[in-house]
């Protein structure tokens, strides 16, 4: 029977591929085993169709899928230049069914393959998935949208953005949309606050020829704080369908502006010196392989944005992330605004009601005011927690789902990818400027002392 869809993963031999594609693949696949997809790897690298085989066989044995081997057991591989047309014709003429193109190669290279599509016969249904970052600037983003356009419709190109496939930024939905208390306090009119912070206790991890040149800004807010700050705000969909969810997200980001237009004052950077994260000892920044210390490339950043409509006027959205932090979970952080008038008679603090998504673990928990146990008129604070699971998928397979169905709910629309470009790019101006000050912080700390506000 021929497979419903061809993945072809170019740059097959790649740490992308083996560590988070096909681990994600294969458990898919154990998930779903009735799916039917074939999966064609192509890269740079001489390798063997067993060799390849066995690449694949290993990355499914890390998530317990080595049971769905047998549905790609016949896959192969292929040398490859995919900068050219006549390489990219034969990886297509022989695709079965539909084929998707996942580029899991540095984005430059993606770019230049993208070019020689153009000279290249596309079967009917052709999917084409991109790693971020998506161009260099707002610019370069609407150049390669432009030609993405000439290649194959929009619903068919897949811009990837992992962190939508995470179980808890797709709770957010069930919990803002199905709960008419949560829905109706949704707004300015009772959220004082929105912090959405990502920090990692991990360093460069061999990535310094990327991380050095994008820093923490563009690796993570320009890309992935902006989209799940996206489904925090955006306005009710009728449905969530890929074309009125992505409409309503687009509509949000094209409505967000650094706050006050101000970046130099609503933004801060830092970057690692020495210290320990856990038992593991970190060298300063600086000192890392393949760092250019000239550059002054920020491992920690925070901005603040607003979005400008009537439902969020006034609203500060703080978005912030960086590496080798010792303190903090990833998670999106709603507080509220304090209650209109406290009866008098009651003592004790009654600090405004907190509502936390936890990235990871996935969990939500709700900080509320109580009555005391020993004296009614006394007031306590208790958090209501909810363990919201990892979900039956990992990110990149929700990710891998939806290019295989075709169903782009999940994916970031050109037009979104050109906005998250436009919002940061007063705070990067300021910054290549050095009109905010790179401070320091000691790997395994919280971040600068000067932060603590």
């Amino acid at each position: 029977m021929a497979a419903d869809t061809t993945l072809i993963i170019l740059g097959a031999s790649g740490d992308l591929t083996s560590r988070l594609l096909l681990p994600a693949l294969g458990q898919l696949l154990t998930r779903e085993p009735g799916r039917s997809v074939r999966l064609h790897g192509a890269g740079i690298e001489n390798w063997s169709d067993e060799h390849w085989r066995e690449v694949v066989k290993k990355s499914f044995s890390t998530t317990d899928a080595e049971a769905a081997f047998a549905a790609v057991a016949e896959t192969t591989y292929s040398q490859a230049d995919i900068t050219r047309a006549d390489d990219l014709q034969k990886l297509l003429d022989a695709a079965e069914g539909r084929p998707a193109l996942y580029f899991a190669v540095p984005p430059a290279v993606a770019e230049k393959s993208c070019i020689a599509l153009a000279d290249v016969r596309l079967p009917q249904g052709t999917v084409l998935a991109l790693e971020k970052p998506f161009g260099i600037d707002e610019d370069s983003a609407h150049t390669l949208n432009r030609q993405l356009a000439t290649l194959v419709p929009e619903d068919q190109v897949f811009r990837i953005d992992h962190f939508l496939g995470r179980s808890t930024v797709l709770n957010l939905l069930g919990v803002r949309f199905a709960n008419r208390l949560i829905e109706s306090v949704w707004s300015a009119d009772d959220i004082a606050s929105i912090h959405i912070d990502f920090p990692e206790v991990l360093g460069l991890e061999g990535r310094a020829g990327y991380y050095d040149d994008a820093g923490a800004l563009v690796d993570m807010i320009q890309s992935h704080l902006l989209q799940v700050m996206a489904f925090v705000t955006m306005e009710p969909p009728s449905s969530l369908d890929q074309l009125d969810l992505r409409d309503a997200t687009s509509a949000v980001l094209r409505a967000t502006h650094v706050w006050n237009d101000d970046p130099v004052g609503s933004s801060r950077r830092a970057r690692y010196t020495a210290g320990d994260v856990g038992e593991r000892h970190f060298a300063s920044y600086v000192d890392e392989p393949g760092v250019d210390a000239s550059r002054g490339t920020e491992t920690l950043a925070e901005m603040t944005v607003e979005v400008r409509t009537t439902r969020w006027q006034g609203v500060p959205i703080l978005l912030r992330s960086g590496k080798a932090l010792g303190a903090g979970d990833p998670a999106v952080t709603v507080t509220f605004k304090p209650v209109r008038h406290l009866p008098g008679g009651f003592v004790g603090d009654s600090e405004p009601s907190v509502l936390v998504f936890s990235l990871g673990p996935d969990t939500m928990s709700l900080g509320l005011n109580v009555n005391g146990a020993d004296d009614p008129l006394e007031l306590e604070r208790v958090t209501l927690a909810a363990d919201l699971g990892e979900g039956a998928l990992k990110a990149y397979g929700e990710v891998l789902s939806g290019i295989l169905d075709g169903d782009a709910m999940l994916a970031v629309r050109g037009d979104a990818a050109e906005q998250c470009w436009r919002i940061v790019q007063p705070v990067i101006d300021a910054w290549r400027k050095n009109e905010v000050p790179l401070d320091e912080y000691p790997a395994g700390t919280a971040g600068p002392a000067s932060w603590s506000d």
